[in-house]
């Protein structure tokens, strides 16, 4: 109910109350952080490391937090949620993985620093569990998203040592799996959530929300070469074969977007997927490609997997496997993830037959098997992962959202009454312009 005099909504009686588990949890998640930067672990050192790529930092910074915040805010009834969470999941995040990243140094025998290095690692780390986050949007509550982001990132960083330490595959390559294992966590935890109501109309978009979330796309797209060149040692290259793609994406997203719909005009939905697809795709191989024409290669094959995907994927999978997907993170993140891992592989097996003359064939067949493998090995634990995650975030401690209550900031916020018109005006206009296309 809405106070007669001033503007703000009280939370009705049929929305839970958090205050005796959300802000508990999150003290004692700071608690041992802090406890964590107080001793330490043996072996790790706590001095500032000099770190000369802060410029790339910060683009990396305003990448994650500005663009994946804006970027998820698609959902009519759903914008402070979408950014709030987006912002505490990733300060969280970012400290957890700090806290992974000295523990996989203290295993492994190591000498790590803190300094922008780590930070960089974490907020790269971070990035997976955005990406999952965009697939059970508005379908969990803030306990379950905190919870989520713990156990995604022991169990990523499970993955990643697995893959460095067993398989032997480079640090920054294994650091670009966070796309693939975000995208299908995701995924296998959307699956085991709840399915809406038939009439539930929460969870579609306004021209308003379409707006913010294109201009996170454009922030992300922005950024998205300093994401791809924090960590590697060649990052000119990075950032020039990242370029190419993303470009090449974004020209192939508006042509392949025209042809594809029915009435030969642009999609924003799709366009919003597509532009970002030369990112994803480019980042296994950015500093390792040597001719620009195949990243530009790159770009347009992982724009056009991702709008042809987006048609197959929504209208034969999700209907067939039941997969609940708000923001498509599948085809945003996922299907690009795929190819990238493919094309990583290939450029593996023909730069080292190149160096050889192709006379160590078995070596080039081991490499080519332990990339593959790795790449597996990260599906398959995202996957089951993902299952056992959403099992336990069903339970009743955890407060799971009715399904009548998705997609709705109410349940959360204190909202405006001026917002749940301005959502409720908006959703009309969208559904009066549908129907006059119809008419027409």
């Amino acid at each position: 109910m809405c106070h007669p005099e001033g503007k703000q909504c009280t939370m009705p009686s049929r929305y839970l109350s958090f205050r005796c588990s959300v802000p508990w949890l999150i003290l004692l998640l700071q608690a041992l952080l802090l406890l964590r930067s107080f001793l330490g672990f043996p072996g790790v050192s706590d001095t500032y490391s000099s770190f000369n790529s802060y410029p790339e930092f910060q683009d990396v910074n305003h990448m994650v937090i500005f663009g994946f915040g804006f970027f998820l805010m698609v959902l009519r009834r759903y914008g402070f949620s979408s950014t709030g969470f987006n912002f505490l999941l990733v300060v969280l995040g970012v400290q957890c993985s700090v806290l992974a990243e000295d523990l996989l140094v203290f295993l492994g025998g190591h000498q790590n620093v803190v300094g922008l290095e780590s930070l960089a690692k974490a907020f790269v780390s971070v990035t997976a569990v955005i990406i999952s986050t965009g697939a059970v949007l508005g379908r969990a509550n803030p306990l379950q998203l905190i919870i989520m982001t713990l156990v995604e990132l022991i169990f990523f960083y499970v993955s990643r040592y697995i893959n460095e330490t067993f398989l032997e595959v480079p640090a920054r390559l294994t650091g670009m799996h966070v796309f693939l294992f975000g995208a299908y966590f995701g995924l296998a935890l959307a699956s085991r959530c709840p399915e809406p109501p038939p009439g539930l109309d929460k969870d579609r978009s306004t021209p308003k929300s379409e707006l913010f979330s294109v201009l996170g796309t454009v922030f992300v797209w922005v950024f998205w070469p300093s994401f791809n060149s924090i960590l590697p040692s060649l990052k000119m290259q990075a950032v020039l074969n990242t370029y190419l793609a993303l470009a090449v994406s974004a020209v192939a997203a508006f042509m392949l977007s025209a042809l594809t719909s029915k009435d030969g005009k642009f999609r924003m939905a799709q366009i919003r997927s597509a532009v970002l697809a030369g990112g994803v795709t480019i980042s296994y191989t950015a500093q390792h490609i040597h001719q620009p024409w195949i990243a530009m290669i790159l770009g347009l094959l992982g724009s056009g997997i991702t709008i042809l995907g987006a048609h197959c994927v929504q209208r034969c999978f999700n209907p067939a496997l039941k997969l609940q997907d708000t923001s498509g993170v599948h085809f945003t993140f996922g299907l690009p993830a795929v190819l990238g891992a493919v094309a990583a592989v290939v450029l593996r097996v023909v730069e080292g037959g190149i160096d050889t003359r192709w006379n160590e064939l078995s070596r080039l067949g081991y490499d080519a098997f332990v990339y593959i493998g790795a790449f597996c090995q990260t599906i398959c634990t995202a996957l089951i992962t993902g299952l056992i995650t959403g099992l336990i975030l069903n339970i009743k401690l955890l407060k799971a959202v009715h399904v009548s209550k998705y997609f709705d900031d109410q349940f959360y916020w204190e909202v405006s009454s001026e917002m749940i018109s301005d959502s409720l005006w908006g959703s009309s206009f969208s559904t009066l312009m549908k129907n006059s296309r119809y008419l027409n």
